[in-house]
């Protein structure tokens, strides 16, 4: 083989590894995400001891009793939206309050919803709003 033929080689060789690399990459990527639900969502599909990503605002009457935290979040659509009680342990973000847009990662037990620890976060409202600044 002369050295051209062998430089050409060596080309689509590493062309063809990056492009399964870059495939597998955004496989896994995009198989890894889960959607988050509503509260109206888990309400109606959630099953006990599967976890979900639960996104919402949280209701006013939020309580700290040591380092537990119990709320209710429901959907950003109106003030009758379905709500769903959520019992969380863990680092609590200083914007968290009600009225703040929150996605937690939650179990099903019983009737409310336990939070996974320390997966509380909250969203900063100006970048998620029609009027909010970019």
């Amino acid at each position: 083989m002369n050295p051209d033929q062998k430089r050409l080689m060596r080309l689509a060789t590493a062309l063809t590894a990056a492009l399964v690399l870059a495939g597998a990459l955004a496989y896994t990527s995009f198989s890894a995400s889960s959607e988050a639900k509503t509260p109206g969502e888990l309400l109606r599909s959630a099953k006990a001891g599967q976890s979900y990503q639960l996104t919402g605002k949280v209701l006013p009457g939020y309580q700290r009793r040591g380092d537990t935290l119990s709320f209710r979040v429901r959907a950003r659509s109106g003030p009758s939206a379905a709500a769903v009680p959520v019992v969380y342990r863990g680092e609590v973000p200083d914007p968290f309050r009600a009225g703040r847009e929150v996605i937690v990662t939650v179990r099903k037990q019983g009737a409310v919803f336990a939070g996974q620890r320390d997966s509380l976060i909250t969203k900063c409202p100006s970048k998620f709003s029609a009027g909010g600044k970019s």
